[in-house]
């Protein structure tokens, strides 16, 4: 079971995400073009998801592709320099509970960062098991907001491998391989950063054949908006995911009421009428990319159980149908 709070251990990774743009930029450069299927090997993604990273680099300027390969563009170069983080996989430190540890350094950001839990829960919804933030002033490190030096030996693993300046940050990702702790580490220096300044469609994130992983970040902001009442999300191809209490339950899930909007292409309101949630209210929407509807989220009621003042009104017509 997928759960997003602290003791969350790991969790899905979707087909691709900012880690493998920075990692697409961060594989490239000006002079020396290189071929997609190479390139899908040193980012870890399927031909198809490199195919849409590279589709979209390419439409907004950062690379062009060429029979003999891709390279960067003066716009790409200036990308990758801004997004730019040393990396390094380090043995455990210690300070982490994931079987494997890799360290990013992100240069002169410390005045970006709270007390850690940024990076740490941006690492969690990646995929890692979690992620430390350090920062280095005065000639050492600490854990943000206090003075408190880490462990020596920790010091020294991180000197080690870094050149560390000062209002430098460290993050240690931690996961149960080495691409999750990588993973982790990146996106959470991203998060830092504010995130790859590029444009993004709808097209670039979901599609009809999107899994359920692909939909988690929207079914988690949705759950967190309405209050932590449970949501489901699949899109038309796929079976997708069933969230409850801060949790995925359910990575493989269709309902009823999901089916029914997927088939009318329009937001229904109504008691339910099988399936686990049977009886309760639920509100279902579609989501529709170039006039096509490829994929369904909605939101279950569970409060009406309790006669609690609903969140979801059904109309007259709806009411007394379901009623009957």
């Amino acid at each position: 079971m997928v759960r997003r709070s602290e003791s969350r251990i790991g969790g899905p990774i979707p087909k691709f995400n900012d880690y493998h743009i920075w990692k697409t930029l961060e594989s490239l450069d000006d002079r020396t073009p290189i071929g997609r299927k190479k390139l899908s090997s040193l980012i870890n993604v399927g031909e198809g998801s490199t195919r849409t990273i590279l589709m979209m680099l390419q439409e907004q300027g950062y690379i062009t592709i060429g029979k003999s390969g891709i390279i960067l563009t003066s716009k790409g170069q200036d990308l990758k320099k801004e997004a730019h983080m040393d990396m390094a996989h380090i043995e455990s430190s210690g300070l982490t509970i994931g079987e494997y540890d890799c360290a990013v350094r992100v240069p002169k950001m410390a005045r970006m960062v709270k007390i850690g839990c940024e990076e740490r829960d941006a690492a969690i919804r990646a995929g890692a098991t979690g992620a430390t933030t350090l920062v280095y002033a005065g000639g050492k490190l600490s854990f943000p907001g206090s003075d408190f030096p880490v462990d020596q030996e920790v010091d020294r693993k991180i000197r080690s491998t870094f050149t560390l300046k000062n209002d430098d940050v460290v993050i240690i990702g931690t996961g149960p391989t080495e691409l999750s702790a990588e993973i982790g580490a990146v996106i959470a220096g991203l998060t830092i950063i504010g995130g790859l300044q590029i444009n993004r469609e709808l097209k670039d994130i979901l599609t009809p054949r999107s899994s359920g992983n692909e939909l988690i970040s929207l079914a988690f902001a949705i759950h967190d908006l309405v209050g932590g009442l449970p949501v489901c999300a699949k899109s038309r191809d796929n079976l997708g995911i069933r969230i409850e209490n801060g949790a995925v339950i359910d990575n493989a899930y269709t309902g009823p009421v999901l089916e029914e909007v997927l088939e009318l292409g329009t937001t229904i309101r109504k008691i339910t009428p099988s399936g686990p949630y049977k009886g309760t209210r639920v509100i279902v929407t579609p989501i529709e990319l170039d006039s096509r509807i490829i994929a369904v989220i909605g939101v279950v009621d569970i409060r009406s159980m309790a006669g609690v003042n609903n969140l979801i009104r059904l109309n007259e017509n709806q009411k007394f149908a379901d009623e009957e």
